[in-house]
Protein backbone atom coordinates (compact mmCIF):
# COMPACT_ATOMS: atom_id res chain seq x y z
CA UNK A 1 0.00 0.00 0.00
CA UNK A 2 2.93 2.50 0.71
CA UNK A 3 4.03 2.03 -2.77
CA UNK A 4 0.74 2.39 -4.17
CA UNK A 5 0.28 5.98 -2.65
CA UNK A 6 3.91 7.14 -3.06
CA UNK A 7 3.30 6.22 -6.85
CA UNK A 8 0.59 8.10 -6.43
CA UNK A 9 1.78 11.60 -5.17
CA UNK A 10 4.90 11.34 -7.20
CA UNK A 11 2.96 9.69 -10.29
CA UNK A 12 4.24 12.58 -12.54
CA UNK A 13 7.90 12.33 -11.66
CA UNK A 14 7.71 8.58 -12.60
CA UNK A 15 6.64 9.62 -15.96
CA UNK A 16 9.41 11.50 -16.08
CA UNK A 17 11.56 8.38 -14.73
CA UNK A 18 10.02 6.58 -17.57
CA UNK A 19 10.74 9.25 -19.76
CA UNK A 20 14.76 8.83 -19.52
CA UNK A 21 13.84 5.43 -20.02
CA UNK A 22 12.63 6.20 -23.23
CA UNK A 23 14.98 9.50 -24.18
CA UNK A 24 18.31 7.08 -24.08
CA UNK A 25 16.10 4.06 -25.93
CA UNK A 26 15.34 6.47 -28.39
CA UNK A 27 17.95 8.01 -28.96
CA UNK A 28 20.24 5.14 -29.89
CA UNK A 29 18.30 4.74 -32.48
CA UNK A 30 19.95 7.62 -34.12
CA UNK A 31 22.52 9.29 -32.31
CA UNK A 32 24.53 6.30 -33.79
CA UNK A 33 24.59 7.68 -37.46
CA UNK A 34 26.09 10.52 -37.45
CA UNK A 35 29.19 8.70 -36.06
CA UNK A 36 29.36 5.88 -38.27
CA UNK A 37 31.96 7.80 -40.35
CA UNK A 38 34.17 8.22 -37.50
CA UNK A 39 33.46 4.89 -36.27
CA UNK A 40 34.26 3.62 -39.64
CA UNK A 41 37.85 5.85 -39.81
CA UNK A 42 39.06 4.90 -36.23
CA UNK A 43 38.02 1.18 -36.35
CA UNK A 44 39.00 0.50 -39.76
CA UNK A 45 34.76 -0.69 -40.02
CA UNK A 46 33.46 -1.95 -43.13
CA UNK A 47 29.75 -0.86 -44.58
CA UNK A 48 28.64 -4.66 -43.48
CA UNK A 49 30.23 -3.95 -39.95
CA UNK A 50 28.51 -0.55 -39.93
CA UNK A 51 25.31 -2.22 -40.64
CA UNK A 52 25.68 -4.72 -37.44
CA UNK A 53 26.60 -1.79 -35.13
CA UNK A 54 22.82 0.14 -36.02
CA UNK A 55 21.26 -3.29 -36.05
CA UNK A 56 22.38 -5.49 -33.26
CA UNK A 57 20.70 -3.03 -31.19
CA UNK A 58 17.49 -2.93 -33.15
CA UNK A 59 17.40 -6.88 -33.89
CA UNK A 60 17.79 -7.29 -30.45
CA UNK A 61 14.82 -4.72 -29.51
CA UNK A 62 12.61 -6.55 -32.22
CA UNK A 63 13.50 -10.25 -30.84
CA UNK A 64 12.67 -10.08 -27.62
CA UNK A 65 10.30 -6.66 -26.84
CA UNK A 66 7.27 -9.07 -26.01
CA UNK A 67 8.94 -11.62 -24.44
CA UNK A 68 10.20 -8.39 -21.66
CA UNK A 69 6.85 -6.98 -21.18
CA UNK A 70 5.27 -10.32 -20.22
CA UNK A 71 8.71 -10.53 -17.75
CA UNK A 72 7.63 -7.60 -16.07
CA UNK A 73 3.84 -8.85 -15.85
CA UNK A 74 4.64 -11.74 -14.37
CA UNK A 75 8.38 -11.01 -11.96
CA UNK A 76 7.41 -6.94 -11.40
CA UNK A 77 7.50 -4.08 -13.53
CA UNK A 78 9.77 -2.58 -11.39
CA UNK A 79 12.10 -4.89 -11.06
CA UNK A 80 12.24 -5.70 -14.58
CA UNK A 81 12.61 -1.98 -15.06
CA UNK A 82 15.90 -1.76 -12.96
CA UNK A 83 17.10 -4.58 -14.10
CA UNK A 84 17.09 -2.99 -18.27
CA UNK A 85 18.52 -0.34 -16.66
CA UNK A 86 21.46 -1.81 -15.18
CA UNK A 87 22.01 -3.74 -18.50
CA UNK A 88 21.56 -1.02 -20.66
CA UNK A 89 23.68 1.18 -19.03
CA UNK A 90 26.38 -1.45 -18.78
CA UNK A 91 26.58 -2.12 -22.43
CA UNK A 92 26.43 1.35 -23.13
CA UNK A 93 30.01 1.79 -21.10
CA UNK A 94 31.18 -1.65 -22.98
CA UNK A 95 30.31 0.55 -26.37
CA UNK A 96 32.04 3.62 -24.89
CA UNK A 97 35.25 1.06 -24.54
CA UNK A 98 35.00 -1.18 -27.28
CA UNK A 99 38.86 -2.20 -29.16
CA UNK A 100 37.34 -3.65 -31.97
CA UNK A 101 34.50 -3.05 -34.13
CA UNK A 102 33.21 -6.71 -33.35
CA UNK A 103 33.79 -6.10 -29.58
CA UNK A 104 31.38 -2.61 -30.67
CA UNK A 105 28.76 -5.18 -31.98
CA UNK A 106 28.25 -7.47 -29.20
CA UNK A 107 28.45 -4.30 -27.08
CA UNK A 108 25.39 -3.01 -28.43
CA UNK A 109 23.38 -5.98 -28.68
CA UNK A 110 24.06 -5.85 -24.70
CA UNK A 111 22.23 -2.72 -24.99
CA UNK A 112 19.67 -3.93 -26.89
CA UNK A 113 18.79 -6.33 -24.24
CA UNK A 114 18.71 -3.67 -21.55
CA UNK A 115 16.27 -1.57 -23.70
CA UNK A 116 13.74 -4.15 -24.63
CA UNK A 117 13.39 -3.86 -20.19
CA UNK A 118 12.65 -0.19 -20.75
CA UNK A 119 10.23 1.06 -22.71
CA UNK A 120 7.85 -1.59 -22.67
CA UNK A 121 7.62 -1.88 -19.22
CA UNK A 122 7.65 1.76 -18.67
CA UNK A 123 4.48 2.22 -20.62
CA UNK A 124 3.40 -0.30 -18.58
CA UNK A 125 4.28 1.64 -14.98
CA UNK A 126 2.53 4.72 -16.64
CA UNK A 127 -0.55 3.47 -17.11
CA UNK A 128 -0.71 1.66 -13.82
CA UNK A 129 0.24 4.94 -11.78
CA UNK A 130 -2.45 7.05 -13.85
CA UNK A 131 -5.73 5.51 -13.00
CA UNK A 132 -7.77 8.77 -13.83
CA UNK A 133 -8.34 8.32 -18.29
CA UNK A 134 -8.32 12.04 -18.58
CA UNK A 135 -4.30 12.33 -16.74
CA UNK A 136 -3.72 8.88 -18.22
CA UNK A 137 -3.96 10.69 -21.91
CA UNK A 138 -2.32 13.62 -20.91
CA UNK A 139 0.65 11.59 -19.59
CA UNK A 140 0.85 9.32 -22.63
CA UNK A 141 0.87 12.53 -24.90
CA UNK A 142 3.75 13.56 -23.16
CA UNK A 143 5.66 9.93 -23.28
CA UNK A 144 4.66 10.50 -26.92
CA UNK A 145 6.52 13.58 -27.56
CA UNK A 146 10.02 12.16 -26.03
CA UNK A 147 10.50 10.12 -29.22
CA UNK A 148 10.49 13.36 -31.27
CA UNK A 149 12.53 15.15 -28.92
CA UNK A 150 14.94 12.17 -29.40
CA UNK A 151 14.60 12.31 -32.97
CA UNK A 152 15.92 15.87 -33.07
CA UNK A 153 18.23 15.43 -30.52
CA UNK A 154 20.03 12.23 -31.62
CA UNK A 155 21.61 13.56 -34.67
CA UNK A 156 23.10 16.86 -33.45
CA UNK A 157 24.04 15.58 -29.72
CA UNK A 158 25.59 13.18 -32.20
CA UNK A 159 27.60 14.65 -34.09
CA UNK A 160 28.29 17.64 -31.10
CA UNK A 161 29.85 14.95 -29.36
CA UNK A 162 31.51 13.29 -32.07
CA UNK A 163 33.46 16.22 -33.20
CA UNK A 164 34.49 18.00 -29.95
CA UNK A 165 35.69 14.57 -27.79
CA UNK A 166 34.95 11.56 -30.15
CA UNK A 167 32.95 8.94 -31.20
CA UNK A 168 33.27 7.15 -27.70
CA UNK A 169 31.04 10.02 -25.91
CA UNK A 170 27.59 9.37 -27.42
CA UNK A 171 27.85 6.35 -25.18
CA UNK A 172 29.07 8.11 -22.26
CA UNK A 173 26.19 10.18 -22.30
CA UNK A 174 23.66 7.72 -21.38
CA UNK A 175 25.62 6.31 -18.19
CA UNK A 176 24.55 9.34 -15.99
CA UNK A 177 21.41 9.21 -17.07
CA UNK A 178 20.53 5.52 -16.32
CA UNK A 179 21.92 5.84 -12.76
CA UNK A 180 20.25 8.99 -11.80
CA UNK A 181 16.84 6.87 -13.17
CA UNK A 182 18.33 3.71 -11.12
CA UNK A 183 18.21 6.09 -8.12
CA UNK A 184 15.13 7.57 -8.97
CA UNK A 185 13.51 4.18 -9.75
CA UNK A 186 14.13 2.53 -6.25
CA UNK A 187 12.92 5.84 -4.34
CA UNK A 188 9.86 6.65 -6.46
CA UNK A 189 8.49 4.11 -8.67
CA UNK A 190 6.06 1.66 -7.18
CA UNK A 191 5.77 -2.53 -7.75
CA UNK A 192 3.35 -3.63 -9.90
CA UNK A 193 1.93 -6.94 -11.08
CA UNK A 194 -0.81 -7.92 -13.93
CA UNK A 195 -3.76 -9.88 -12.40
CA UNK A 196 -2.75 -12.51 -14.92
CA UNK A 197 0.05 -12.38 -16.53
CA UNK A 198 0.94 -14.42 -20.03
CA UNK A 199 2.19 -18.25 -19.99
CA UNK A 200 5.99 -17.87 -21.24
CA UNK A 201 6.45 -19.15 -24.55
CA UNK A 202 9.84 -19.89 -25.25
CA UNK A 203 9.54 -22.29 -28.20
CA UNK A 204 7.57 -19.40 -30.13
CA UNK A 205 10.60 -16.73 -28.62
CA UNK A 206 13.21 -19.10 -30.15
CA UNK A 207 11.27 -19.25 -33.48
CA UNK A 208 11.11 -15.44 -33.65
CA UNK A 209 14.70 -14.50 -32.95
CA UNK A 210 15.65 -17.44 -35.30
CA UNK A 211 13.30 -16.23 -37.92
CA UNK A 212 14.39 -12.46 -37.47
CA UNK A 213 18.46 -12.85 -36.79
CA UNK A 214 18.46 -15.32 -40.23
CA UNK A 215 16.76 -12.85 -42.34
CA UNK A 216 18.60 -9.70 -41.18
CA UNK A 217 22.19 -12.13 -41.32
CA UNK A 218 21.49 -12.97 -44.87
CA UNK A 219 20.64 -9.59 -46.18
CA UNK A 220 23.69 -7.49 -44.25
CA UNK A 221 26.17 -10.99 -45.13
CA UNK A 222 25.11 -11.20 -48.64
CA UNK A 223 27.37 -8.76 -50.62
CA UNK A 224 30.25 -10.18 -49.22
CA UNK A 225 29.55 -14.09 -48.68
CA UNK A 226 27.36 -13.77 -52.66
CA UNK A 227 23.77 -14.06 -52.48
CA UNK A 228 24.23 -17.82 -54.02
CA UNK A 229 26.74 -18.90 -51.65
CA UNK A 230 26.00 -21.63 -49.16
CA UNK A 231 25.94 -19.79 -45.99
CA UNK A 232 23.25 -17.24 -47.05
CA UNK A 233 21.31 -19.96 -48.63
CA UNK A 234 21.49 -22.13 -45.61
CA UNK A 235 20.16 -18.51 -43.85
CA UNK A 236 17.12 -18.40 -46.00
CA UNK A 237 16.09 -22.10 -45.63
CA UNK A 238 16.76 -21.65 -41.66
CA UNK A 239 14.11 -18.19 -41.88
CA UNK A 240 11.69 -20.42 -44.10
CA UNK A 241 11.72 -23.39 -41.57
CA UNK A 242 11.72 -20.90 -38.32
CA UNK A 243 8.63 -19.21 -39.87
CA UNK A 244 6.53 -22.41 -40.92
CA UNK A 245 7.09 -23.26 -37.31
CA UNK A 246 6.64 -20.46 -35.96
CA UNK A 247 2.74 -20.53 -37.35
CA UNK A 248 2.07 -24.01 -36.73
CA UNK A 249 3.20 -23.96 -33.03
CA UNK A 250 1.47 -20.30 -32.31
CA UNK A 251 -1.76 -21.77 -33.56
CA UNK A 252 -1.70 -24.50 -31.31
CA UNK A 253 -0.68 -22.03 -28.03
CA UNK A 254 -3.32 -20.57 -25.87
CA UNK A 255 -1.30 -17.67 -24.54
CA UNK A 256 0.92 -17.78 -27.81
CA UNK A 257 3.72 -15.51 -27.89
CA UNK A 258 2.26 -13.81 -31.24
CA UNK A 259 -1.76 -14.14 -31.10
CA UNK A 260 -2.08 -15.24 -35.04
CA UNK A 261 -5.65 -14.77 -34.87
CA UNK A 262 -4.98 -10.86 -34.85
CA UNK A 263 -3.90 -11.12 -38.41
CA UNK A 264 -7.50 -11.68 -39.99
CA UNK A 265 -8.07 -7.62 -39.22
CA UNK A 266 -6.98 -6.27 -42.06
CA UNK A 267 -6.32 -2.66 -39.93
CA UNK A 268 -4.36 -4.76 -37.72
CA UNK A 269 -2.26 -6.76 -40.45
CA UNK A 270 -1.99 -3.37 -42.41
CA UNK A 271 -0.98 -1.30 -39.30
CA UNK A 272 2.32 -4.37 -38.83
CA UNK A 273 3.04 -4.02 -42.50
CA UNK A 274 3.16 0.39 -42.32
CA UNK A 275 5.08 -0.03 -39.54
CA UNK A 276 7.81 -2.35 -41.01
CA UNK A 277 7.24 -0.19 -44.05
CA UNK A 278 7.58 3.16 -42.22
CA UNK A 279 10.43 2.58 -40.06
CA UNK A 280 12.68 0.65 -42.59
CA UNK A 281 12.05 4.16 -44.44
CA UNK A 282 13.41 6.09 -41.50
CA UNK A 283 16.10 4.26 -40.67
CA UNK A 284 17.16 3.84 -44.34
CA UNK A 285 16.84 8.00 -44.08
CA UNK A 286 19.16 8.15 -41.60
CA UNK A 287 21.75 5.90 -42.78
CA UNK A 288 22.08 6.76 -45.98
CA UNK A 289 21.61 10.41 -45.33
CA UNK A 290 24.55 10.00 -42.66
CA UNK A 291 26.92 8.60 -46.00
CA UNK A 292 25.99 11.24 -48.29
CA UNK A 293 26.48 14.11 -46.37
CA UNK A 294 29.41 13.19 -44.69
CA UNK A 295 31.06 10.79 -47.41
CA UNK A 296 29.79 12.41 -50.67
CA UNK A 297 29.64 16.31 -49.57
CA UNK A 298 32.26 15.97 -46.55
CA UNK A 299 30.08 17.41 -43.76
CA UNK A 300 31.82 17.29 -40.43
CA UNK A 301 29.34 15.42 -37.37
CA UNK A 302 27.98 18.01 -36.33
CA UNK A 303 27.24 19.51 -39.28
CA UNK A 304 25.33 16.58 -40.76
CA UNK A 305 23.58 16.22 -37.27
CA UNK A 306 22.43 20.09 -37.94
CA UNK A 307 21.24 19.23 -40.98
CA UNK A 308 18.77 16.63 -40.24
CA UNK A 309 17.42 18.92 -37.77
CA UNK A 310 14.34 20.13 -39.91
CA UNK A 311 13.45 16.40 -40.28
CA UNK A 312 13.40 16.38 -36.67
CA UNK A 313 11.48 20.00 -36.13
CA UNK A 314 8.56 18.50 -38.32
CA UNK A 315 8.44 15.71 -37.35
CA UNK A 316 8.07 16.61 -33.62
CA UNK A 317 5.43 19.20 -34.61
CA UNK A 318 3.29 17.06 -36.90
CA UNK A 319 3.42 14.35 -34.22
CA UNK A 320 0.49 15.58 -31.80
CA UNK A 321 -1.35 17.15 -34.61
CA UNK A 322 -1.66 13.76 -36.30
CA UNK A 323 -2.43 12.53 -33.18
CA UNK A 324 -5.48 15.42 -33.15
CA UNK A 325 -6.19 14.35 -36.62
CA UNK A 326 -6.43 10.62 -36.04
CA UNK A 327 -9.28 11.20 -32.66
CA UNK A 328 -11.38 13.92 -34.82
CA UNK A 329 -11.50 11.94 -38.52
CA UNK A 330 -9.49 8.82 -38.57
CA UNK A 331 -6.33 7.39 -39.61
CA UNK A 332 -6.62 7.49 -43.49
CA UNK A 333 -5.67 11.11 -44.51
CA UNK A 334 -2.44 11.05 -42.20
CA UNK A 335 -1.41 7.86 -43.87
CA UNK A 336 -2.24 8.55 -47.11
CA UNK A 337 -0.15 12.34 -46.80
CA UNK A 338 2.15 10.56 -45.04
CA UNK A 339 3.52 7.99 -47.59
CA UNK A 340 2.68 10.80 -50.14
CA UNK A 341 5.58 12.83 -48.56
CA UNK A 342 8.03 10.62 -47.79
CA UNK A 343 7.67 8.97 -50.68
CA UNK A 344 8.38 11.96 -52.92
CA UNK A 345 11.39 12.97 -51.07
CA UNK A 346 12.85 9.75 -51.26
CA UNK A 347 12.51 9.97 -55.41
CA UNK A 348 13.90 13.54 -54.99
CA UNK A 349 17.09 11.88 -53.46
CA UNK A 350 17.90 9.72 -56.10
CA UNK A 351 18.96 12.67 -57.95
CA UNK A 352 20.93 14.76 -55.21
CA UNK A 353 24.49 15.01 -55.82
CA UNK A 354 27.78 17.28 -54.22
CA UNK A 355 26.80 20.42 -55.15
CA UNK A 356 23.03 19.88 -54.35
CA UNK A 357 22.02 23.76 -52.50
CA UNK A 358 21.92 23.64 -49.06
CA UNK A 359 18.57 25.09 -48.86
CA UNK A 360 17.14 22.14 -51.52
CA UNK A 361 18.23 19.71 -48.75
CA UNK A 362 16.50 21.32 -45.57
CA UNK A 363 13.49 21.62 -47.28
CA UNK A 364 12.90 17.82 -48.26
CA UNK A 365 14.48 16.62 -45.10
CA UNK A 366 12.02 18.81 -43.58
CA UNK A 367 9.11 17.66 -45.66
CA UNK A 368 10.01 13.84 -44.66
CA UNK A 369 9.73 14.93 -41.16
CA UNK A 370 6.47 15.69 -41.91
CA UNK A 371 5.56 12.44 -43.29
CA UNK A 372 7.25 11.01 -40.69
CA UNK A 373 5.43 12.48 -38.14
CA UNK A 374 2.17 12.05 -39.53
CA UNK A 375 2.73 8.22 -39.96
CA UNK A 376 3.19 7.19 -36.26
CA UNK A 377 0.62 7.79 -34.21
CA UNK A 378 -2.35 5.88 -36.41
CA UNK A 379 0.32 3.08 -36.31
CA UNK A 380 -0.79 1.73 -33.12
CA UNK A 381 -4.65 3.23 -32.71
CA UNK A 382 -5.15 1.45 -36.37
CA UNK A 383 -3.97 -1.94 -34.78
CA UNK A 384 -5.53 -1.85 -31.58
CA UNK A 385 -9.31 -0.58 -34.31
CA UNK A 386 -11.93 -2.39 -33.16
CA UNK A 387 -9.38 -4.88 -30.66
CA UNK A 388 -11.22 -6.09 -27.33
CA UNK A 389 -9.55 -3.79 -24.44
CA UNK A 390 -8.21 -7.19 -22.83
CA UNK A 391 -6.12 -7.69 -25.98
CA UNK A 392 -5.33 -3.70 -26.69
CA UNK A 393 -2.26 -3.83 -24.73
CA UNK A 394 -0.76 -6.89 -26.89
CA UNK A 395 -1.67 -5.75 -30.50
CA UNK A 396 0.23 -2.65 -29.69
CA UNK A 397 2.85 -4.82 -28.30
CA UNK A 398 3.11 -6.26 -32.34
CA UNK A 399 2.92 -2.48 -33.54
CA UNK A 400 5.84 -1.80 -31.20
CA UNK A 401 7.66 -4.84 -32.18
CA UNK A 402 7.03 -4.23 -36.09
CA UNK A 403 8.84 -0.85 -35.66
CA UNK A 404 11.77 -2.42 -34.50
CA UNK A 405 11.97 -4.60 -37.05
CA UNK A 406 11.32 -2.37 -39.73
CA UNK A 407 14.09 -0.49 -38.29
CA UNK A 408 16.48 -3.46 -38.67
CA UNK A 409 15.08 -4.01 -42.10
CA UNK A 410 15.91 -0.69 -43.26
CA UNK A 411 19.59 -0.33 -42.59
CA UNK A 412 20.16 -3.98 -43.73
CA UNK A 413 18.33 -3.42 -47.03
CA UNK A 414 19.97 0.25 -47.55
CA UNK A 415 23.27 -0.85 -46.57
CA UNK A 416 23.28 -4.10 -48.80
CA UNK A 417 22.62 -1.92 -51.74
CA UNK A 418 25.57 0.85 -51.03
CA UNK A 419 27.65 -2.37 -49.86
CA UNK A 420 27.11 -4.03 -53.24
CA UNK A 421 27.07 -1.27 -55.73
CA UNK A 422 30.15 0.27 -57.48
CA UNK A 423 30.13 3.40 -55.93
CA UNK A 424 28.93 5.21 -53.21
CA UNK A 425 26.59 7.38 -55.14
CA UNK A 426 25.26 4.49 -56.98
CA UNK A 427 24.39 2.82 -53.99
CA UNK A 428 22.87 5.43 -52.45
CA UNK A 429 20.67 6.17 -55.52
CA UNK A 430 19.43 2.73 -55.04
CA UNK A 431 18.92 2.73 -51.43
CA UNK A 432 16.73 5.82 -51.60
CA UNK A 433 14.74 3.65 -54.66
CA UNK A 434 13.79 1.37 -51.94
CA UNK A 435 12.96 3.49 -49.85
CA UNK A 436 10.48 5.17 -52.18
CA UNK A 437 8.48 1.46 -52.73
CA UNK A 438 8.44 1.07 -49.05
CA UNK A 439 7.23 4.42 -48.26
CA UNK A 440 4.34 3.90 -51.43
CA UNK A 441 3.14 0.40 -49.33
CA UNK A 442 2.49 3.01 -46.64
CA UNK A 443 0.03 5.47 -48.82
CA UNK A 444 -1.73 2.13 -50.19
CA UNK A 445 -2.66 0.97 -46.86
CA UNK A 446 -3.42 3.52 -45.55
CA UNK A 447 -6.51 3.62 -48.07
CA UNK A 448 -6.70 -0.49 -47.59
CA UNK A 449 -6.60 -0.53 -43.97
CA UNK A 450 -9.70 2.44 -43.11
CA UNK A 451 -12.22 0.83 -45.55
CA UNK A 452 -15.53 -0.28 -45.06
CA UNK A 453 -14.75 -4.07 -45.44
CA UNK A 454 -11.51 -3.71 -43.57
CA UNK A 455 -13.25 -2.13 -40.45
CA UNK A 456 -15.88 -4.98 -40.42
CA UNK A 457 -12.84 -7.88 -40.19
CA UNK A 458 -11.91 -5.94 -37.25
CA UNK A 459 -15.43 -6.25 -36.01
CA UNK A 460 -15.11 -9.96 -36.50
CA UNK A 461 -11.75 -10.68 -34.98
CA UNK A 462 -13.01 -8.20 -31.43
CA UNK A 463 -15.98 -10.73 -31.80
CA UNK A 464 -14.27 -13.94 -31.67
CA UNK A 465 -11.57 -12.80 -28.79
CA UNK A 466 -14.47 -11.94 -26.97
CA UNK A 467 -16.57 -15.07 -27.49
CA UNK A 468 -13.27 -17.38 -26.47
CA UNK A 469 -12.64 -14.88 -23.02
CA UNK A 470 -16.31 -14.84 -22.33
CA UNK A 471 -16.06 -18.89 -20.75
CA UNK A 472 -13.30 -17.93 -18.71
CA UNK A 473 -14.73 -14.84 -16.60
CA UNK A 474 -18.01 -17.28 -15.71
Amino acid sequence: MANDSGGGRHRWLVLGICCMSLLVVSMDNTIVNVALPAIRADLTASITELQWTVDAYTLVLACFLMLAGATGDRLGRRRTFQTGLAVFGLGSLLCSLAPSVGWLIAARAVQGIGGTMLNPIALSIVTNVFVDPRERARAIGVWGSVVGISLGLGPVLGGLLTESIGWRAIFWVNVPIVLAALALTARFVPESRADHARRPDPVGQVLVVVLLGSVTTAVIEAPRLGWTSAAVLGLAVAALVALVALLVWERRRREPLLELGFFASVPFSSATLIAVCAFAAFASFLFLSTLYLQEIRGLSSLAAGLALLPAAVTSTVCAPLSGRLVATRGSRLSLVVAGVAMTAVALALTQVGPTTPEWVLLAVFGVFGVGFGLVNPPITNTAVSGMPRAQAGVAAAVASTSRQVGSTLGVAVSGTFVAAAVTLGSGLTAGWVAAAVATAVVGVLGIVATTARARASADRVAERFAEEAAPARV
